[in-house]
């Protein structure tokens, strides 16, 4: 089945999810040609061009989501933060898939004391809260956007764990799992080529529902000022920043990456349901 037929599998909401999660995907890569303000961060500051409303204009251009309390261009900012989101998304899931494949795996293939003592392990990282993990993490690693890579990816690989645990144990009893045994192969050989190729499915639903977690506690942590730091921008940050002006007629500065957040989340929820009931 090519990707076409796949769209068209598709429902309305789902296909807006795909739609939404495409644009966004497209505008944070394609930033340098769509933003007004193209120096770094977008930190072009005007004291002419502070709180001007959306679709203004100025000598720098047409500001579609007007500018912020320093001048500066608000679409450039939103859109150069999407990258920020995106990127700890996509780092978080890899650094997860890379420690709870392989323990995930181990622990349902072997099974007896190594699964005990790993699934011990797992059940300790769960019973601690998730933000309070990752704050814990960032003051040992410091502020900044690269520890909150390592922070956030650091605490969602149980998840990954327990699902690929799950689906080992529920495969190794299988047929072509005792004839790859009888037929000599490693068991290296057998669990990442014979009975990790058949866990995609949950897989990937765990990695879209990590995905959209990462992308709420990053938008956490810079809320809390201990994700990205200025200049940098962030959703959580500019949130933080504008959520003041929600009384005086300027709620767009932080309503507007507050709907990104909650719009790029409820997509990556909606997709996930795609492969869990082909599942």
């Amino acid at each position: 089945m090519n990707w076409r037929n796949s769209i068209g599998l598709l429902n309305l909401g789902q296909k807006i999810a795909l739609g939404f999660l495409t644009l966004i995907v497209v505008m944070a890569v394609a930033a340098p040609l769509v933003v007004l303000d193209s120096t770094s961060n977008a930190n072009d500051m005007d004291l002419n061009r502070v709180l001007l409303g959306p679709g203004s204009k100025t000598d720098m251009g047409l500001h579609l989501f007007g500018t912020d309390k320093y001048g500066r261009d608000h679409f450039s900012r939103v859109i150069l933060g999407s990258r920020i989101s995106l990127t700890v998304g996509f780092i978080a899931v890899s650094i997860s898939l890379f420690i709870g494949i392989p323990v995930g795996a181990f622990a349902g293939y072997y099974g007896g004391r190594l699964d005990q003592f790993l699934t011990w392990a797992m059940s300790v990282l769960w019973s601690i809260p998730t933000l309070l993990l990752v704050i814990a993490l960032t003051f040992v690693l410091g502020k900044g956007i690269v520890q909150v890579f390592i922070a956030v990816g650091l605490t969602m690989w149980v998840e990954v764990a327990r699902v690929i645990r799950g689906q080992f144990l529920g495969e190794k009893s299988k047929e072509y799992v005792e004839a790859a045994k009888v037929l000599g192969f490693s068991a290296p050989h057998i669990i990442f080529k014979e009975i990790l190729p058949n866990t995609w499915g949950p897989l990937v639903v765990i990695c879209a529902t990590n995905f959209a977690s990462a992308l709420l506690i990053e938008s956490g942590l810079s809320f809390l000022g201990i994700g990205a730091q200025p200049p940098v921008p962030s959703w959580g940050g500019m949130i933080r920043e504008y959520y003041p002006y929600l009384i005086t007629g300027k709620a767009y500065l932080s309503l507007i990456p507050g709907a990104l957040i909650a719009g790029s989340v409820l997509s990556l929820n909606t997709l996930s349901t795609v492969w869990s009931e082909r599942d």
